[in-house]
C-alpha cells in the first residue's frame, strides 16, 4: 500500500513510517501543510495519515482540499486534539477514522488495512477476480488451488491493477504508487514494464489468462 503520512513531530513521523515500511509499504512524508498539500494535489494514496496541528496550516483544510479535488483517498486523523466536535467535522469533511495520540502502532497499522478494505475491496481480506484469488491480509495470491510467489513489489502491482481494474493507468502512476517518492530519482518509467512482465509471466504459467492489456502510448489496463 501507498501511504502518505502528514505529521511534523519528527520523532513520531520516523517511528510510524518505520514501522510501516517494515510491513512492506511504501510510505511518502509531509511536516508541513504546504508539502502536504502538493503531494495530496498530484499523487493518489491508500491511505493518508492526517495530523491536524500542523506549523502553516490546519489539517482539516487538507480534507477541504482532498474533497474539492474529488479524490478517494482513505484518510485517518491522527491527533493530539480530543475535541469531540474536531473529531466530528473531521468525519463529516470525508475522514474515514479518528486516532488519539498516543496510539500503538499495531492499532494504527490494523486501521489502515481496515480502511483499506473498505474503500477498495468492500470491506474484504479475501478479493476474487475470477481464477484469481488475493488474500490482502496474508499478502498470498492463488490462481485457482496453486499458490503464486510473488516479490514484494509484485505483489503490491497486483493488488493496485485489481483495485483499479478495467482503468486505463499509466506507467508514471504506476511507479509512483509502488515507489512512492524514490520514483522522482528515476531516469524513465519504461523499467515498469520488467515489473509487469515477469508478474504476467508468474500468473499465466500458474494457469491465469492475462488480463495486463498495453494501452499504446499511455501504460496498462487489468481486465477481462
Amino acid at each position: 500500500m501507498k501511504i502518505l503520512v502528514i505529521e511534523d513531530e519528527e520523532l513520531l513521523r520516523i517511528n510510524i513510517i518505520d514501522y510501516l515500511k517494515a510491513e512492506g509499504n511504501v510510505c511518502d512524508f509531509a511536516s508541513t501543510f504546504s508539502t502536504a498539500s502538493e503531494k495530496i494535489a498530484i499523487y493518489d494514496y491508500d491511505c493518508i495519515l492526517l495530523d491536524l496541528t500542523l506549523p502553516d496550516g490546519d489539517g482539516l483544510k487538507l480534507l477541504k482540499e482532498l474533497k474539492k479535488l474529488e479524490k478517494t483517498d482513505g484518510v485517518i486523523i491522527i491527533t493530539a486534539r480530543n475535541s469531540i466536535d474536531q473529531r466530528i467535522e473531521g468525519l463529516s469533511l470525508g475522514a474515514d477514522d479518528y486516532l488519539s495520540k498516543p496510539f500503538h502502532l499495531s492499532e494504527l497499522s490494523a486501521r489502515i488495512m481496515a480502511v483499506v478494505r473498505r474503500r477498495s475491496f468492500k470491506g474484504n481480506d479475501l478479493v476474487v477476480f475470477n481464477e484469481l484469488t488475493i488474500d490482502i491480509q496474508s499478502k498470498v495470491v492463488k490462481v485457482r488451488e496453486e499458490t503464486v510467489t510473488l516479490t514484494r513489489k509484485e505483489f503490491d502491482l497486483l493488488v493496485y491493477f485489481v483495485a483499479n481494474k478495467a482503468k486505463v493507468i499509466s506507467k508514471s502512476a504506476a511507479v509512483t504508487h509502488i515507489w512512492g517518492d524514490h520514483a522522482d530519482m528515476a531516469d524513465s518509467f519504461d523499467f515498469i514494464y520488467t515489473h509487469i512482465k515477469n508478474l504476467r509471466k508468474k500468473l499465466v504459467d500458474a494457469g491465469c489468462k492475462d488480463y495486463f492489456h498495453s494501452v499504446y502510448g499511455v501504460g496498462y489496463k487489468f481486465a477481462d
